[in-house]
């Protein structure tokens, strides 16, 4: 007979989440990443196909998924925005919404300073695609200021690119 109560199947619930080995723990962390590396090259293909899109938001929950289980906060968050990022690609601004704002939480409530101009950039992405214009220029002045507080020169370069990527959406 089954229970009507029904479990609590996040990733960090130690019920769902059973001790692993640092094979498993490896195994997630490979898929992790080379299901994050697949989904950039499909968001940069140029004539993406409707089953690219397919593909490419699977990869990109699947790797949220294996990161969910193995991964930080910083993971996590990275996670969170690149979810958000496929969802605007793809023109569900919903979507991208809940995913950028959860990654926004996450570097605000873990304090991830060199995090956050990319969360910021995520929500103006994410308001971009659901053509809130006035919103998607705050999070972009908002990603521009925290810019100088990242401590790594090739990640604020990326993400600098990332932001200038994203203002020219605004408007489009």
């Amino acid at each position: 007979m089954r229970s009507t109560q029904k479990p609590n199947l996040t990733p960090r619930n130690p019920d769902f989440m059973p001790e692993m080995s640092a094979t498993e723990r490896e195994f997630h962390r490979k898929i992790a990443k080379q299901c994050f590396n697949n989904t950039w090259d499909l968001l940069e293909k140029k004539d993406r196909t409707g089953e690219d899109d397919k593909q490419m938001l699977l990869l990109t929950h699947t790797s949220r998924y294996h990161w969910g289980l193995i991964g930080d906060a910083s993971n996590l968050a990275v996670g969170e925005w690149r979810v958000a990022r496929v969802y605007a690609e793809l023109k569900e601004s919903d979507s991208s919404l809940l995913f950028a704002k959860s990654s926004l939480d996450l570097c605000l409530k873990n304090k991830l300073t060199d995090l956050l101009s990319s969360a910021y950039e995520g929500m103006a992405r994410a308001y971009a695609s659901a053509h809130d214009s006035q919103r998607a220029r705050d999070y972009i002045a908002k990603a521009r200021e925290e810019l100088e507080s990242v401590k790594d020169k090739e990640d604020r370069a990326i993400y600098q690119q990332q932001i200038n990527d994203t203002e020219q959406l605004i408007d489009h």
